[in-house]
């Protein structure tokens, strides 16, 4: 190999620290105190490795190796290391550390890429804190948007007191903003987070496209009453609408037999929150995601049926807010290719396969072309202290990351 395993996976263990819950579980929610910690350490490490070291605006970290054309669009390699909380040790974590050990095993072999190349620990990839993810990265493309910064987390901090707690200027997003152009490629390595390739019997996968998200947020409201003493037609209970919306929207995702269509309900409150009370305000979090962009967009229009379907049978008002939406973006054919030969290279066949979660990818692919590579982990499992992936497998991924990177950044 031409990286150095047993180095990558004592920093993911050291990484692992910072934020750590039970034995095996990580909680660095972004633009925390554990999220800055996690931040310094692997700055140091990025330096360590012989790139120059920054924190922008936005809370990305970023890595910089120059290349033989400085002006040149960029190499960039990259995830991120915020987590949810009650996440994993690896989600986010194997592609920075694993970008950073291709980058450090270039300079150890004093390679000098064509162009710069950078490595990003992107801020707030996961959006549990914020209800709003792929910060960091839609943040350096000039994507946000007008309200990003007043948003709450659960405790009321906004995100902008957030950011300045966190030692960023929110003023000062537009300097660290990329130019059009400047991006020439992105690659990003990721746990699977699903169980396609340990049931195939893979340590690695080649990825072919990222399905599109929908997040909505829907809120039912009703009318308060004791819940002794309203008859049951006459009752406006916006948990029974939201419970309609919500069997519903599970039925309309296990009806695509055969489809790579998923449906989630991750977070649901209600007031007054009295055990014998009539709820009068239910909101809940609506995750849709598919591959296929015209039958996602159907599902999408059957779901807003429902919402509607569900107010007017209960006498409720509803509102529907839309927190992200991106079409499946496909990965390029000639990365891809070029993972192909290179994991031939290695001995190995590697298994092609789409990604149902979204990763920092999705946005970098409105801006140039981008490869993912994914690593085997155990039972699927993610988003949970369980969530495991073998260093073994690690280390393969990241030796196709370095060769796939290296004839990338030594083209002229």
């Amino acid at each position: 190999m031409h990286i150095n395993a047993e180095r990558l996976q004592q920093r993911i263990e050291q990484l692992s620290q910072i934020g750590k819950i039970g034995t095996t579980g990580v909680c660095r929610l972004a633009h925390s105190k554990e999220d800055r910690q996690a931040v310094e350490l692997v700055k140091g490490w990025f330096e360590e490795a012989g790139m120059t070291a920054r924190i922008d605006a936005f809370g990305n970290l970023i890595g910089r190796l120059e290349g033989k054309h400085p002006d040149a669009p960029i190499l960039m390699l990259g995830s991120h290391i915020d987590s949810q909380p009650y996440g994993g040790r690896f989600d986010g974590v194997i592609g920075v550390l694993g970008a950073l050990e291709v980058v450090q095993s270039f300079t150890e072999r004093q390679f000098v890429p064509d162009m710069p190349v950078e490595v990003v620990a992107f801020a707030d990839e996961e959006g549990s804190r914020f209800n709003k993810g792929l910060f960091g990265v839609r943040g350096i493309l000039g994507k946000l948007e007008e309200d990003e910064l007043e948003r709450k987390d659960k405790n009321g901090m906004t995100r902008r007191e957030a950011l300045l707690e966190f030692g960023c200027d929110p003023d000062d997003f537009a300097a660290s903003e990329y130019p059009e152009g400047s991006i020439g490629s992105y690659l990003e390595m990721h746990i699977e987070q699903g169980p396609v390739l340990e049931d195939q019997g893979q340590p690695i996968g080649i990825v072919t496209g990222i399905s599109g998200p929908i997040w909505l947020t829907v809120e039912f409201k009703g009318y308060a009453g004791h819940a002794g003493s309203v008859p049951m037609h006459m009752r406006k209970d916006a948990l029974v609408g939201a419970a309609k919306v919500i069997s519903g929207l599970n039925e309309l995702a296990v009806r695509e037999k055969g489809a790579p269509t998923v449906s989630t309900v991750g977070q649901l409150s209600l007031f007054p929150d009295s055990r014998n009370i009539i709820p009068e305000r239910v909101v809940f979090t609506v995750d849709l995601r598919d591959i296929d962009l015209d039958r996602r967009n159907r599902l999408e229009m059957e779901l807003y049926a429902l919402i509607d379907q569900a107010a007017k049978e209960h006498g409720l008002s509803y509102t529907i807010t839309e927190d992200t939406k991106s079409d499946p973006r496909y990965c390029a054919e000639w990365i891809k290719q070029m993972m192909r030969e290179e994991a031939s290279e290695m001995g190995m066949a590697v298994p092609e396969l789409m990604s149902g979660p979204f990763h920092d990818a999705l946005t970098m692919s409105y801006v140039c072309d981008y490869g993912m590579i994914f690593v085997r982990c155990k039972e699927g499992i993610s988003h949970n202290p369980e969530e495991f992936a073998a260093a073994e497998d690690i280390a393969l991924g990241t030796e196709l990351l370095y060769r796939t990177a290296y004839r990338m950044a030594a083209k002229s």
